[in-house]
């Protein structure tokens, strides 16, 4: 019990950074970065054209004809590797993220399709498919450069240093597809995938501040005014923590966030309570929610633990029957439970330089993330001994590290477990079996 306390220690303490739609939606797009890397690869290829041309000119001044002559001849046999690399180029483009698209639909049946957001937003996959058709563009571009003119004397381009760009260029590719590929395969195995959930979660707790008075509620005094959302519907992804901050501020007033992030906002309801004064105009509290058709990690305390739930879900349905698969998603709903036993939930609150509060942004509370956690998996459960020892050695663990008024929630659990496998397990000895403590499962 010490050992494992003395881990969970303070969690490092960042001031939030406001998301920013822009970001997100490039984030979130397969677009841009293509399209950078084109018009970036044309950019270096009209430097590398006039560094080709100033080659050719100095040399004709020089008188250097033979040398010229020389690099007429390598320019020919690279332009058929060149040649090579273009027409082969789109082709490989295609095999590859033909498969990778496959693969995305693999994970999002086996897992969650939640899961997908990892590989639409993994910079690999974007590097490797913005260098490949950087690649294939460079390449066409090289073609357009070879001098049909074979007289040193008569010769306006050689394209020495557009060819070297070029071999460079697919070096490059053949480094990030080697990445790539490697990526790809992370993504698809269960493990790195829960691992990866986990570690956003653990993020965003790290990001939540502490307040100085833990656990005592601010006295916010009766709501003077509501405010309405009036922007699109969509899920709430994240609140400008600093821009409320300060217009609550100027305002003389404290504002407390009434929806969760992660809800789904409708417009017309109630977004903001305002207390102690009048609501600020609506000027000042633009571009202060941000707005989304999913959710995203950044302030969301619960998404982790619900895709972590769905996965274990998933693996217990008929259809796919991994338990193993359950008890590895459990070992990460512990996890993030650890380290949420003991700090403060339910709100949060966000002061100004004097201390004063001006925001209290809502969060899940104990009670709610337990049910998030265990709720579901444990009900699909009762018929896996591996699942449900998993769960009575979570429920032990956790009622070691939580402090006495968060222990309810855990027992409730446990008891409903135990009544669930009583009523599952036909003979006394089936039961002590599966409700035996095995933080493995089943080794």
């Amino acid at each position: 019990m010490s050992d494992w306390m003395v881990t969970q220690g303070p969690l490092p303490r960042r001031r939030p950074r406001a998301l920013s739609p822009l970001r997100e939606h490039l984030r979130d797009t397969f677009w841009f970065a293509p399209t950078a890397a084109m018009v970036g690869v044309f950019a270096v290829w009209l430097v590398a054209q006039e560094l080709d041309a100033a080659l050719v000119r100095s040399l004709q001044d020089d008188g250097d004809f033979d040398t010229l002559a020389d690099l007429l001849r390598f320019a020919d046999d690279a332009k058929a590797v060149v040649s090579a690399v273009g027409s082969a180029m789109m082709t490989f483009i295609g095999v590859v993220f033909s498969i990778s698209l496959v693969a995305v639909q693999m994970a999002s049946g086996q897992f969650t399709p939640r899961v997908v957001r990892l590989f639409v937003r993994s910079r690999i996959t974007k590097a490797t498919f913005a260098v490949f058709l950087a690649t294939f563009v460079l390449t066409l571009l090289v073609l357009t450069s070879y001098d049909s003119k074979a007289d040193p004397r008569a010769a306006t381009s050689v394209p020495l240093v557009q060819s070297v760009l070029t071999l460079l260029m697919v070096a490059l590719s053949l480094l990030l597809f080697v990445l790539y590929v490697n990526a790809t395969l992370r993504l698809m195995r269960v493990s790195h995938v829960i691992a990866r959930i986990a570690a956003e979660s653990l993020r965003v707790a790290a990001l939540m501040p502490v307040p100085a008075g833990a656990g005592e509620d601010p006295d916010l005094g009766p709501v003077t005014a509501w405010v309405a959302h009036e922007g699109r519907a969509g899920v709430l992804r994240d609140v400008n923590v600093a821009r409320l901050v300060r217009v609550a501020r100027g305002h003389g007033v404290v504002l407390r966030l009434v929806p969760r992030t992660g809800d789904f906002l409708v417009p017309g309801t109630p977004v903001l309570a305002v207390h102690g004064g009048t609501a600020p105009p609506r000027r000042a509290l633009r571009y202060a929610l941000s707005v989304g058709v999913e959710r995203t990690f950044h302030q969301d305390l619960a998404f982790g633990l619900r895709q972590l739930s769905d996965i274990g879900l998933r693996a217990l349905s008929p259809a796919v029957n991994d338990p193993t698969t359950a008890v590895q998603a459990l070992d990460r709903v512990v996890q993030i439970l650890a380290t949420l036993s003991r700090r403060p939930l339910d709100a949060v609150p966000h002061r100004d330089r004097r201390g004063t509060v001006r925001l209290v942004r809502p969060v899940p509370g104990w009670a709610e993330l337990v049910d998030l956690g265990f709720t579901e998996v444990r009900a699909c459960a009762a018929g896996s001994p591996q699942v449900t020892r998993r769960l009575s050695a979570a429920f032990d663990d956790l009622l070691l590290l939580v402090p006495q008024e968060r222990r309810a929630p855990l027992l409730r659990h446990r008891e409903l477990l135990r009544q669930a496998v009583e009523r599952t397990a036909p003979t006394p000895a089936d039961r002590a079996f599966a409700l035996r403590p095995d933080r493995q499962g089943i080794g």
